[in-house]
């Protein structure tokens, strides 16, 4: 009796687990997926500023934290780190184009500078966690930073090398550090997802907690309204 009852609890607990992983593709918007391109409207001018991209799980938590950033103008979520021309939420998804879920942010650098942003993205993930964050699993999921330059590349080869030396973590820093290429804009339905969607159980259950986890190792950073800490 003691061992059918085991059993039901292993198949239960292995249920549960393969619906966190996969539930923010059950949870998506149904219909939306006609234009695997669109971008974000565009209503403010972004010339002029510098742009930064990074990887670090669901790409809409991501989004959502670094909008609360002063000094962040846009970010718009997407696909880089693979080789496919257009790909799709649901061919990322797969984890067979090689992209990762990403985030283009658009910023300011003399109200805000490239190793504040990497504060704001390690601060923002569990960086040891290899190929996913939290329950996204799979190399769609994996820590990267895409350098521009030179300069960009030393910077977060450096927060790195600090933060292995630093006792921190119990394991080693798993991010990639890695050239740009390219950057996908994911489909419009993507972006804000977190502003226009604060009821998907996803967001409510791992985005909103993610944000508000960061925001609290970086309150001196954020724009007043879009910080959850007096919430």
């Amino acid at each position: 009796m003691k061992t059918i009852k085991t059993m039901l609890l292993l198949a239960l607990a292995a249920f549960f687990l393969a619906n966190c992983t996969t539930r923010k593709y059950e949870d998506r918007p149904q219909g939306k997926t006609d234009n695997p391109v669109t971008e974000k409207p565009q209503e403010k001018d972004l010339s002029g500023l510098s742009k930064a991209t990074f990887a670090a799980g669901c790409f809409w938590c991501e989004e959502a934290v670094f909008e609360s950033v002063k000094g962040v103008s846009e970010v718009i979520s997407g696909y880089s780190g693979g080789d496919q021309k257009n790909p799709t939420y649901e061919e990322v998804g797969s984890g067979t184009t090689g992209h990762a879920e990403s985030v283009e942010v658009y910023y300011d650098s003399t109200v805000v500078d490239y190793k504040t942003l990497l504060k704001v993205y390690f601060a923002s993930e569990d960086p040891t966690q290899v190929n996913g964050q939290g329950p996204d699993i799979g190399t769609q999921y994996r820590s990267i930073i895409f350098y521009r330059n030179p300069s960009e590349k030393q910077l977060a080869e450096q927060y790195i090398t600090d933060l292995n030396a630093s006792g921190k973590y119990s394991r080693r820093i798993a991010v990639q550090v890695v050239p740009f290429k390219k950057f996908w804009p994911a489909e419009g339905y993507h972006q804000d997802y977190v502003q226009h969607n604060p009821s998907n159980p996803y967001v409510q259950h791992e985005s909103i907690p993610r944000l508000r986890r960061t925001q609290q190792q970086i309150p001196e950073l954020l724009k007043p309204e879009r910080s959850l800490l007096k919430q």
